[in-house]
C-alpha cells in the first residue's frame, strides 16, 4: 500500500553543518547519487557504491567508473549528492562544489588511503571526486508526516515487506 509513497522522497528541512545524523546516515547508506550538469546544462545523475566523509564539510567519491561525472565537473564544479538508508527511509541531500582529485595532488594519498579502506583494493580508481558541501538537508519518507505515529522500526518492517527482504 505504501510502495509508491516510500519510494517518494521529499526534502523537509534545511541543516547546515555536518552533524552525527548526517555521519550515521552516511555509514547507513550503499548507495549515494551524484548529480551534475554539462556546459550545456544536461543533467546526469550516476550511482556511487564508495563515498564517505573526508573532514568538516568534504565528501569525497571514488571515481570507479565516471567519466560522464568526471566530464561534467570539469565544466560546471556545482553538484548534489544524495543518499538514504532503504530501510529507514531517510537520508540527505548535500549540494556544493566538487573538484577532480589525481594522484598528481599531494591530497590525494590521504583521500585514497579512506577509500580504500572500503574497497579492500578490489575496485581500481585514479581520481577522487572532493565535494566541498555547501548546504544540506534532509531527506524524508512521506509516510513519516502523513503518518506522523510511524516510527523507525514500523518503517523498516514495511520496507522490507515491499523490498522481499527478511
Amino acid at each position: 500500500m505504501f510502495g509508491f509513497q516510500m519510494l517518494c522522497f521529499f526534502v523537509l528541512k534545511n541543516i547546515m553543518e555536518f552533524n552525527n545524523e548526517i555521519k550515521t546516515s552516511i555509514d547507513r547508506s550503499v548507495l549515494c547519487w551524484l548529480a551534475t550538469v554539462s556546459s550545456e546544462g544536461i543533467p546526469n545523475v550516476s550511482p556511487k557504491e564508495i563515498f564517505n566523509i573526508y573532514d568538516e564539510n568534504q565528501i569525497i567519491i571514488a571515481n570507479i567508473a565516471s567519466p560522464q561525472s568526471i566530464k561534467n565537473i570539469k565544466q560546471n564544479k556545482n553538484v548534489c549528492i544524495s543518499f538514504i538508508d532503504i530501510l529507514i527511509q531517510k537520508g540527505f541531500q548535500l549540494k556544493g562544489k566538487a573538484e577532480i582529485v589525481d594522484s598528481s595532488n599531494p591530497i590525494f594519498k590521504s583521500m585514497e588511503k579512506v577509500l580504500l579502506e572500503m574497497t579492500g583494493g578490489k575496485f581500481p580508481f585514479s581520481t577522487i571526486t572532493c565535494i566541498n558541501i555547501e548546504s544540506s538537508k534532509a531527506i524524508i519518507a512521506p509516510k513519516y508526516f502523513l503518518y506522523p505515529e510511524t516510527t523507525e522500526a514500523e518503517q523498516i518492517e514495511c520496507a522490507k515487506k515491499v523490498y522481499g527482504l527478511k
